[in-house]
């Protein structure tokens, strides 16, 4: 047997792990592959085109300069950036964590979810989450070998069908994962909504985990942790990050906040991915969480503004728009232009108008929910914003 070959009885066997073969490439990857192979303006992966706060990339600097992060940070995040989170979260919302105790620094959101899951799931539990999902998610629930049980949000309104989701709570149902603001659709979950959602977990004994990683960019309503609510906070992980908040998605410094016990599972699922990360930038976050309420305030404003500009070419070039209540993404319907596959509709378009979106199908178990749906990022500079909107009317 030469050192490359397989070994006997494993020639056949693919070497993808088959929980992990149905999902292939992101489709992100496609598309920004797409963007750049045709110079076309990329409104497909959610990133801004430019920096945040220029005194928090200085801190990061200053961090780096003082020797700060640059080896191993403690493994639950540095106390500095652990006291922040928990400030933050009790000066918007009155949640009140312990810092030493019921945070968990991660690397990003992403990690956070992947630990979460890893952790708290084991094969055959049943995982409800919100349809469609963020892709990681369907990803890591299954890496844990559970099963995703979807709870469709619907066009055009993407309200969660509560009697639904209670329908589908089973002996075997571990968890709820729920995003709110919700990505793709711009749904923000209601006080009322959560109300409910927090009753059957309490009813059922189940565990929650939130994705609130566009918690500050609500244009619509307001966002309510799941936590806050009766009975919740000691069954709920939830989940947020930097890099939505303060355009530094790169830096990748996300967090979780739950009891110690949650938190010490999380952990222990958490040290054998990344162990840690981000030093240098989880002493520039921790300032950054502090910043005065005049930059969320004006964060949020300019996002509603660019939200605005693009719904409203969306909807001058012939979709049928879902303007969103939150996130920084709009959906819409391809149908209006007499296009009955949003994945070949997107496929197509940098070529049509050198303009790069992605096709909410990938986010569904049930396509045909999601089949003419499309998802436009609107975190772009104003200028390139008008631009895609100028070429859009060539549809």
């Amino acid at each position: 047997m030469t050192p490359m070959s397989a070994p006997a009885g494993n020639s056949s066997r693919p070497y993808l792990n088959r929980s992990l073969a149905a999902f292939g490439t992101t489709i992100f990857a496609e598309m920004s592959a797409l963007a750049a192979t045709t110079g076309s303006i990329n409104l497909g992966q959610g990133f801004p085109d430019t920096d945040g706060p220029a005194e928090i990339a200085e801190a990061a600097v200053r961090a780096i300069r003082d020797g700060r992060g640059n080896q191993y940070p403690p493994g639950p995040g540095i106390p500095e950036l652990r006291t922040a989170i928990t400030a933050h979260q009790q000066r918007f919302y009155g949640l009140s964590y312990d810092p030493d105790t019921e945070v968990l620094v991660t690397a990003g959101a992403t990690e956070a979810i992947a630990a979460s899951l890893l952790a708290l799931l084991e094969p055959g539990d049943e995982v409800i989450a919100l349809e469609p999902f963020y892709d990681s998610y369907a990803a890591c629930i299954a890496m844990a070998g559970a099963v995703r049980v979807p709870l469709t949000l619907r066009a055009p309104h993407f309200r969660p069908d509560l009697d639904a989701l209670r329908d589908a709570i089973t002996p075997r149902t571990r968890l709820l994962l729920l995003n709110t603001p919700h990505n793709p659709t711009g749904t923000v979950l209601t006080r009322e909504e959560l109300a409910v959602i927090a009753e059957l977990a309490v009813e059922r004994d189940l565990l929650v985990v939130t994705d609130e990683v566009y918690e500050h960019l609500v244009f619509e309503g307001a966002h309510v942790p799941l936590a806050s609510l009766p009975g919740m906070r000691e069954r709920t992980v939830t989940i947020s990050s930097a890099g939505k908040t303060f355009s530094f998605t790169g830096w990748k410094v996300g967090w979780i906040t739950a009891p110690p016990a949650l938190v010490s599972a999380v952990r222990s699922a958490k040290q054998f991915l990344t162990y840690v990360s981000s030093g240098p930038f989880q002493y520039a976050v921790a300032e950054a969480l502090a910043l005065p309420d005049s930059y969320f305030d004006g964060f949020r404003a300019d996002l509603a503004a660019k939200r605005d500009l693009l719904s409203d070419g969306l909807a001058a070039a012939g979709f049928e728009v879902f303007r969103p209540q939150g996130t920084y993404f709009i959906t819409t319907d391809v149908s209006p232009l007499g296009e009955k596959d949003g994945l070949a509709f997107c496929r197509a378009l940098p070529g049509r108008c050198g303009v790069v979106a992605i096709p909410n199908q990938v986010f569904y178990d049930d396509k045909s929910a999601g089949a003419t749906q499309v998802r436009w990022a609107f975190c772009k500079q104003t200028d390139v914003l008008q631009e895609a909107v100028d070429r859009l009317r060539r549809l």
